[in-house]
């Protein structure tokens, strides 16, 4: 993974473990281990999710960057889909507290997008590139002697 990947993902994982960490203090404050245990498990899962679409994205738009707008919106669609579905299986679970599983979830995929967005604000990508500019002058030009 290029370090410009590998810091776009660690602008978008830190916080949201923060926020992780944030809300599974909470829940254990208010829903006991049971709680702690599920906010833990949302977050986890939230930045596992997160983290491969990611990773998924990036590629794609290394390889196929004809493909990379209509895979980011089904790569989003498919994470909210498997997560609405992992909170409806584990809704009647005993091992954690759902309520607190579903909450961190939320939370960690909110904090997960609006990191994201900020670090892709903050990068500095280039939409021109100046060294093809420079190469096709050289080539109008000529070998210069």
């Amino acid at each position: 993974m290029p370090s410009n990947d590998a810091r776009n993902l660690l602008q978008c994982a830190v916080p949201t473990a923060a926020a992780g960490a944030i809300t599974v203090a909470v829940s254990g404050a208010v829903a006991g281990g049971k709680g702690a245990l599920g906010a833990a498990v949302g977050a986890v899962l939230a930045i596992l999710f997160m983290g491969i679409g990611l990773y998924v994205l990036q590629r794609t738009a290394k390889s196929l960057p004809q493909l990379f707008q209509a895979m980011g919106l089904m790569l989003y669609v498919a994470q909210l889909l498997l997560l609405l579905i992992f909170v409806g299986v584990f809704k009647d679970t005993s091992l954690f507290n759902p309520r607190t599983f579903a909450a961190s979830l939320v939370v960690a995929t909110v904090v997960w997008m609006a990191a994201q967005a900020r670090a892709h604000m903050k990068a500095k990508i280039f939409y021109v590139d100046p060294d093809a500019e420079k190469s096709e002058k050289s080539e109008k030009t000529g070998p210069s002697s």
